[in-house]
């Protein structure tokens, strides 16, 4: 089952037990992934997928640290709901410790030493963490294991 039928059939179900908010994450995932096919005029793959679904992961992480100290708990913990719903559609996240060890082998394969490797680094690194971890931590290890 592709994980746009798996969206599809996840839907059907949380509307036969009328599971509110989970039905209006599953519409607003899938009316994304629809919305990305009608304006690239394509089907989407499963990484196509799997990257809309990364990207609506990331509106909301960003709009709790918006709302961070803002006291709306009512509407964080809503959006942390949100936020577990869509991880169970997306490949398992790499730990920090397994993006350094990846860094690491990286560079001594690539003979990555200072930070104005940086560059290549980052072109080599990116396909392997491709939807496994957000671009800004592995920028953030690379910067960290280059530096020191």
């Amino acid at each position: 089952m592709t994980l746009k039928e798996r969206l599809m059939e996840d839907l059907k179900d949380a509307m036969r037990r009328k599971e509110t908010l989970r039905k209006d994450v599953l519409q607003i995932l899938r009316s994304a992934v629809l919305l990305v096919e009608k304006d690239s005029r394509a089907d989407l793959d499963e990484a196509g997928v799997e990257e809309v679904l990364m990207r609506e992961w990331k509106k909301r992480s960003e709009t709790l640290k918006e709302l961070a100290g803002s006291g709306r708990e009512d509407a964080m913990g809503r959006i942390r709901e949100e936020m577990d719903m869509i991880s169970t559609y997306l490949p398992q996240q790499m730990s920090e410790e397994e993006i350094e060890t990846l860094v690491r082998n990286t560079c001594r394969d690539i003979q990555a030493s200072s930070p104005r490797d940086m560059g290549r680094l980052m072109q080599a690194l990116m396909p392997a963490v491709k939807g496994k971890a957000d671009g800004k931590l592995v920028n953030q290890v690379v910067r960290r294991v280059l530096a020191g």
